[in-house]
């Protein structure tokens, strides 16, 4: 039975504001909730998908959840003076990190669904002094923010849980000034999933049902209106983020696939950094 759109943001909504309030130890131990990666071998989730130590140490502590699955900000060349807005800012990641890039006449807004993240985010900015980052409550399907308002754009492993990936890039391309640019992580597939996994709200949340074909994703990403798409980074997506959830064998009952069928399945599943230019001289917003 094919899950209707509400249902799924409200599993969304209800997992990230249990991360956040109870970071990785939502789901399980060691495990995140939603996209991530597991901590193996004392390398956190975030470092395992491109934050450096450096860089986790100069940000509050309670904005990393690992639940990435790239490091946008340190891919977008973000310039002194820019207005970033992040697309699914959790607990403030990657905007507080983008803070420092842009300077004190930049200006860093993130948006995110989830009450839970905001107020965690806001509290991270207001305890540590990030006078240029501001949250808003919103969906990245409808963005609060004004046409032609933004520089650039960010976003970690969270287009992909949206059930309109179309509209959250014409959303995007409506916001971004005429030569903004976008730069997202998020994950895509080599081949469409079966109904199974793709009818299953948990593999859903934890990002893996609700990614499109690679193709379709830069399809989608073009038929927005931007241009110069370009794949920055493409890595596999490690099949034991499933399988440490302790709820895998219940997962795979309910799906009914076997380890070995699943393994394959997942390892169609990519981890992109993906960027892109809206044209400085364009047509008119989509």
């Amino acid at each position: 039975m094919l899950m209707k759109d509400d249902e799924i943001k409200k599993h969304v909504r209800e997992r990230y504001a249990r991360a956040a309030k109870f970071d990785a130890s939502c789901c399980a131990p060691s495990t995140p909730c939603g996209c991530g990666m597991p901590d193996v071998n004392g390398e956190s989730a975030s470092q395992r998908v491109g934050y450096s130590p450096q860089e986790l140490r100069s940000v509050p502590e309670d904005a990393d959840l690992g639940l990435g699955c790239g490091n946008p900000s340190a891919l977008a060349g973000l310039k002194m003076g820019e207005v970033v807005l992040d697309l699914g800012s959790g607990a403030g990641l990657d905007c507080f990190l983008a803070a420092g890039k842009v300077g004190g006449t930049g200006r860093i807004i993130g948006v995110d669904m989830t009450p839970a993240m905001i107020d965690r985010a806001r509290e991270n900015a207001r305890k540590n002094g990030y006078g240029n980052v501001e949250f808003r409550l919103g969906e990245i399907e409808n963005l609060p923010a004004a046409d032609h308002s933004i520089d650039v754009i960010i976003s970690n492993c969270v287009i992909n849980l949206s059930t309109d990936k179309a509209r959250v890039f014409r959303e995007a391309f409506r916001v971004l000034r005429p030569g903004g640019r976008m730069l997202v992580s998020d994950l895509a597939l080599r081949r469409p999933l079966p109904p199974a996994i793709r009818e299953s709200v948990d593999a859903y949340v934890a990002c893996v049902a609700g990614a499109l074909v690679k193709d379709d994703y830069l399809a989608a990403i073009r038929a927005a209106g931007f241009e110069n798409i370009e794949t920055v980074s493409e890595t596999a997506f490690p099949a034991e983020l499933v399988f440490d959830d302790p709820r895998a064998p219940e997962l795979l009952k309910r799906m009914n696939l076997s380890r070995e069928e699943l393994t394959g399945h997942i390892s169609s599943v990519l981890s992109l950094s993906i960027q892109a230019v809206k044209p400085k001289t364009s047509h008119s917003d989509r």
